[in-house]
């Protein structure tokens, strides 16, 4: 049986494809990405364009797209020319690796470009007060957080699984908050 030929794989790939425009990633991205999680070999381009109907430079886009999050690889396949693709599956690593591109590509700048701003607003005399103050509010604010997620991301995978566990359970570890 073909993997597309069960219905739920087909549902699973197109809600994958309608949650990736949510998250702001391009919907046949997301499908293809969701065609290689579940496949339990790698596809070749052309697999991916016929199972998802999707244009073979579209395909070749999006290979390249989830290539740089590093969530899909290229792979060889003995007896093939063809360059073969499979998805990692191991979902701590994928949260992981979309996370750290996110902030790379949304927060990092966003950072530097704010910094900027608060630093310009610092020698201007003519701008209102709360206008200085929200940027810079604004950007201490992601600074804190991006400082965060780093010192997040360099924990142990067994001991971020806990935290998740835990839940709001944590507060209770933490002065003023019972």
């Amino acid at each position: 049986m073909r993997l597309m030929d069960i219905p739920e794989v087909r549902a699973f790939i197109l809600h994958w494809g309608e949650m990736g425009t949510e998250w702001g990633v391009n919907r046949s991205v997301a499908q293809i990405h969701a065609l290689l999680y579940l496949s339990e070999r790698p596809l070749h381009a052309e697999e991916i364009c016929e199972a998802l109907g999707l244009a073979r430079s579209n395909v070749s886009n999006g290979l390249k797209e989830l290539q740089s999050y590093a969530i899909v690889r290229r792979v060889h396949v003995e007896g093939d020319r063809r360059d073969h693709f499979t998805a990692d599956t191991d979902l701590w690593d994928m949260l992981m690796k979309i996370s750290a591109e996110r902030k790379k590509r949304e927060i990092d700048p966003t950072i530097q470009m704010l910094g900027e701003l608060a630093e310009a607003l610092e020698q201007r005399g003519d701008v209102p007060d709360h206008v200085r103050q929200r940027i810079g509010r604004m950007h201490d604010f992601l600074g804190t957080l991006a400082s965060w997620y780093d010192d997040v991301r360099r924990l142990p995978k067994s001991t971020l699984v806990t935290l998740m566990k835990l839940g709001g359970k944590v507060a209770r570890f933490l002065p003023g908050t019972n």
